[in-house]
């Protein structure tokens, strides 16, 4: 299970170059370039149908590239697939494991089919993870939050180097996300790496670093500060107010206006850099229930650049 003697343990964990995939005349992924750090978190954004998965399925040796390369853990995925899978960890944003069996047989079925003999690794994964008292119960009868740390365990039973976490989150309160964030740190530790898909903007803000795949190709690569600064040559103000469908129309018809974002009662918008200050904005906007009081400068959030980018790239589309 060891990787080639030649790959120098500062080597970057996952390495891609070019990589695309077709599907007849569709390009789903197009020649995007990724490079993991070993301990790195990796956050990949992208909205639906971008070609997040099959960008996984390719580096998780599943899918062959159409052209480009990818070396993951030192291994080619076209040319080793199966040294790939046998190295990676994966845990799906569907609760893939067997109800009917308890935690104990799930993991060690899993530790089965990776051959992983080290009983004494499973026995600390199942005490840090916090299934002690819940060794017996069936896999179907724990909670959601439960049910993922389960398959995080199974996933790391033969000791990754990488693990790749799709949505890992997904359908779980912020107390569990939170507690399964602090374990995904403690697995950073020792430098094993993590790759995951989010569509919650506050995950993306916990990762080293961020990468939006659109429509196949990779638009931004960079950590999530210098992400946010892509939204540099903009003022973002956000507006205390009601939803009202008229104020949002007005607001979008703003010569300089990018983005109009209503987030509860507050109205966010991305404009121009020095279209407008508070008042100007006030009474532009010409709602009798809208004062310079109600509009202030704001930062910008990774929900802001996700939002924000994917309306400019969907318009400069043909």
């Amino acid at each position: 299970m060891d990787q080639p003697a030649d790959v120098a343990a500062s080597a970057p964990a996952l390495s891609a170059r070019g990589l695309t995939r077709r599907f007849g005349a569709t390009t789903a992924v197009d020649r995007i370039d990724l490079e993991l750090r070993p301990g790195e978190i990796f956050g990949f954004l992208g909205p639906n149908g971008a070609g997040k998965t099959t960008t996984i399925r390719m580096l998780c040796g599943i899918l062959t590239p159409s052209d480009g390369t990818a070396q993951v853990l030192g291994f080619d995925v076209a040319r080793d697939p199966e040294e790939v899978k046998r190295r990676i960890g994966y845990v799906s944003q569907q609760f893939g494991l067997y109800g009917d069996l308890s935690v104990d047989e799930n993991v060690r079925f899993y530790a089965d089919i990776y051959s992983a003999t080290d009983r004494a690794y499973r026995e600390h994964l199942l005490e840090h993870y916090g299934f002690a008292d819940k060794r017996r119960r069936l896999a179907r009868d724990l909670s959601g939050g439960y049910k993922q740390r389960l398959a995080l365990v199974c996933a790391l039973t033969h000791r990754p180097r990488l693990v790749f976490l799709d949505e890992p989150t997904a359908g779980v309160d912020p107390v569990t996300r939170k507690e399964l964030w602090d374990l995904f740190y403690s697995l950073t530790s020792d430098r094993t790496t993590l790759f995951v898909t989010t569509h919650y903007m506050e995950e993306a803000e916990r990762c080293d670093r961020v990468a939006f795949i659109f429509r196949g190709r990779l638009v931004l690569n960079d950590a999530p500060d210098r992400v946010k600064a892509h939204l540099g040559e903009r003022d973002l103000f956000h507006v205390r107010c009601r939803y009202d469908p008229q104020l949002v129309a007005r607001a979008r018809a703003l010569p300089g206006v990018e983005t109009v974002n209503q987030f509860g009662t507050t109205l966010r918008l991305i404009i121009d850099r020095g279209r407008f200050n508070p008042a100007t904005l006030a009474a532009a906007l010409g709602w009798p229930t809208i004062t310079e009081a109600q509009i202030l400068p704001t930062e910008p959030t990774m929900e802001d650049v996700f939002v924000n980018l994917t309306s400019r790239l969907a318009a400069e589309e043909p």
